[in-house]
């Protein structure tokens, strides 16, 4: 139960993290909706009591928060947006870039077909998870460095592949923005394998990371440059250019603790390796 508790606060604080950006950049396209707000919040409590046991993870520690923390972020904006792009119907004019799945720029209207390209891209990303075991139970060892950047970036690829798939008919395709996801998901994957040895929770919460940091450089580093999805759009709730000025505290502490967490970790990690090694020769 203390692991279960744990873990839910880990999941809500990523919950936090990911729902801070998203009303600091929509909400003056949008306007403030809570239910829309807190769904990432409770989602991600819901993501990280479940994902703590089930990668045996434990959620009380740094280690455990801190690798946690990437892998509740990445599974509750897949669900979320597997539920945006596949199965929400909901007006797309507001958009330049639909968010519901289009083929080319152009929207599938059919609610059924969306639903089973849904279901296949989650099969897709189960099959990609079912693989990282099946090949870790196969070489039975601890991933080399190679294999971190390899597979633990595998994530990154698929966010790559689904992100110029819905907005370069409308955008161009961009070779740096197609190639960051992988690139940062390789580095964090690098810097998760020293918490733990499990190519899957690597994978994960390297993904995870990639859209914490990715999102973070967007949205609060250009704060006045409008998201794809709304270029060219009005800015109709002007007043939520100030208002949502108190969501930057929050996610600023939730990145700390989470910094402080890594920091931790691989202090503690930098600490025991000497000794395993001493240990190993003995």
């Amino acid at each position: 139960m203390t692991n279960l508790f744990a873990g839910a606060v880990v999941g809500l604080l990523s919950g936090v993290h990911a729902a801070s950006w998203g009303m600091y950049k929509d909400a003056p396209h949008e306007g403030f909706e809570l239910r829309k707000f807190l769904r990432s919040i409770l989602l991600g409590a819901a993501v990280g009591a479940a994902a703590a046991p089930a990668l045996g993870l434990d959620a009380a520690t740094a280690r455990g928060a801190a690798a946690l923390f990437g892998v509740a972020y990445v599974v509750e904006r897949a669900l979320a947006e597997i539920y945006k792009t596949f199965l929400r119907q909901e007006d797309q004019s507001k958009y330049t870039i639909p968010m519901q799945f289009a083929i080319g720029g152009r929207v599938v209207e059919s609610r059924a077909l969306r639903t089973v390209l849904g279901l296949g891209y989650f099969a897709l990303m189960l099959a990609l998870v079912g693989a990282l075991v099946a090949y870790q139970h196969a070489v039975g060892r601890a991933p080399a460095p190679i294999e971190l950047v390899v597979l633990g970036a595998a994530g990154g690829w698929l966010s790559a592949i689904g992100g110029a798939w819905k907005d370069a008919p409308i955008e161009g395709f961009q070779l740096f923005k197609f190639f960051r996801s992988p690139a940062i998901a390789a580095l964090w994957a690098l810097v998760l394998g020293n918490l733990t040895a499990d190519l899957v929770t690597v994978m994960l919460a390297a993904t995870g990371y990639t859209v914490a940091t990715t999102e973070t450089w967007k949205t609060f580093c250009f704060p006045s440059h409008p998201r794809g999805k709304f270029a060219d759009r009005p800015i109709r709730f002007p007043t939520m250019l100030r208002r949502r000025q108190r969501v930057v505290p929050v996610y600023v502490a939730v990145w700390f603790v989470v910094v402080v967490a890594l920091g931790l970790s691989l202090a503690s990690h930098a600490v025991a390796t000497p000794t395993q090694v001493q240990v190993s020769h003995e």
